[in-house]
């Protein structure tokens, strides 16, 4: 299980890392005019793919210390929401395919910063977050 829980704070970072990518690349594209291309629907994709994987690994994590002992105290189920609705609004910038190339990208980066905030909230309610 510490295999498991290191695992899901490993990608943790990953996550960050692939969201601050994105958030340059989106901003750029914004700032010049360009469209959304390949690598921009990449890292969109691979941002929610990341989050995906992460919402997986947490809810066996959830699933099989809360019934291996630990129990679910209220800040776990806490913890679990948030990063649900993290999870979902990091799917928005796949999902912007009917919208222009400059609110495409400008969308993308508020939903990536609003997807931030809510794993940073998440990560605090957590004892010794």
């Amino acid at each position: 299980m510490e295999f498991l829980l290191t695992l899901h704070s490993v990608l943790r970072w990953i996550i960050i890392g692939v969201a601050a990518l994105a958030i340059f690349k989106f901003a750029l594209g914004w700032a010049m005019n360009s469209s959304f291309k390949g690598m921009d629907r990449g890292l969109a994709a691979g941002f929610s793919g990341l989050l995906d994987a992460q919402v997986l690994l947490g809810l066996i994590f959830f699933l099989w210390s809360g019934f291996g002992g630990e129990g679910f105290p209220a800040y776990r189920w806490e913890h679990m929401f948030i990063m649900l609705v993290a999870a979902a609004l990091g799917h928005i910038p796949s999902r912007l395919k009917a919208l222009g190339d400059k609110q495409r990208f400008l969308y993308s980066v508020a939903a990536i910063l609003g997807a931030l905030a809510l794993i940073y909230l998440g990560v605090i309610r957590l004892s010794g977050g």
